[in-house]
This record gives structure tokens, sequence and C-alpha cells, in this order.
């Protein structure tokens, strides 16, 4: 887990922790009590504004809270037809990278089918309910060789001097 998904969802723990031993209940149930007795209208109508107030600001807090939660869900989720979709634009994607960086013998044409088969829908939506974040597994690594392909077919770079720019940060 990276650290500004896991620093959000801290922030989103202790919000949520904060709203929840706040006591709103124990504090409704208390004013309501104590303007049962009371004669003057005005001061039950602004307790009970009060009230009314206070409860739709913690719903507020409560809708808000849940929203980060899922925004930081959707990060590291994909539903099943994502999945297909991502499946078959990798397969694509993939044989297309291989053709392109001249690697067509049977060894390397074996590994990408096996490569491609390991993303199939099964494979990725286990992967993700085991914990597995293939936003970051699967589009660093495939960002990287599209990278290193283009530099070196159009940028007339040798891998050498990739591995050179990448120590050098560059």
């Amino acid at each position: 887990m990276n650290e500004s998904l896991s620093d959000a969802l801290v922030k989103s723990g202790i919000e949520l922790g904060t709203l929840a031993i706040k006591g709103t209940a124990t504090m409704v149930n208390s004013k309501i009590q104590s303007v049962k007795n009371n004669r003057d209208i005005n001061e039950v109508r602004n307790t009970y504004n009060e009230i009314v107030n206070e409860l739709l600001s913690e719903r507020e807090e409560a809708i808000r809270i849940a929203q980060s939660y899922k925004a930081e869900y959707e990060k590291v989720s994909i539903g099943d037809d994502d999945i297909e979709y991502l499946h078959n634009t990798l397969e694509k994607a993939i044989q297309l990278l291989n053709t392109f960086t001249g690697n067509e013998d049977k060894e390397s044409t074996n590994s990408m089918d096996q490569f491609i088969a390991l993303l199939n829908k099964d494979t990725l939506k286990t992967m993700q309910l085991l914990g597995f974040n293939y936003k970051e597994a699967i589009g660093i690594p495939l960002t990287e060789v599209c990278s290193n392909a283009i530099k070196i077919k159009l940028g007339g770079l040798t891998n050498n001097n990739i591995k050179q720019n990448k120590r050098a940060g560059k």
C-alpha cells in the first residue's frame, strides 16, 4: 500500500472514530429529556433546531467519510467488465510489443502467452481479493516496457543507455 493511500485511510479512520465517540445519541436524548417539561415554545423550538442541525451536520460528515473510503477503494479496485476489457487490451498490447521489440522467437512468444494467460478475469479478481494492487504491479512495468521500447526503437538508445539514465535519475 502506498503512503498517500495509507495516509488517506488513516485520516478517514480518525475522523470516523471521532464521529463515533461524539455521543450524538446521548446528547440528543438528554436534550429531548430536558425540553419535555419546558413550557417555553421558543426554547423548545430552538433546542429541536439545534438537534436537527447537529444530526444533519453529522450525517454530512459521515457521508463525506464514506465517500473518501469509496474513493480510496476505487483507486485499487476494478470491476468485472473492466477486468475483461483490461485482459483483451493487454493481450493485444503485449502481442504488439512482442513484435515491436523483434523478440518473436518461440521462447519469447511462449513467455508472452503465459503472461497473457495470467491476466485472465479469474486470476485478476482473486489477486485483487487477496490485496494485490494490479494497477501498480501491471501498470508501472508495462509503462516502463513501452517507454524502453520507444526509447530504443525511436530514440536510438540502447538498453545500457536506459539503465545508465535510470541510475542517474533521468
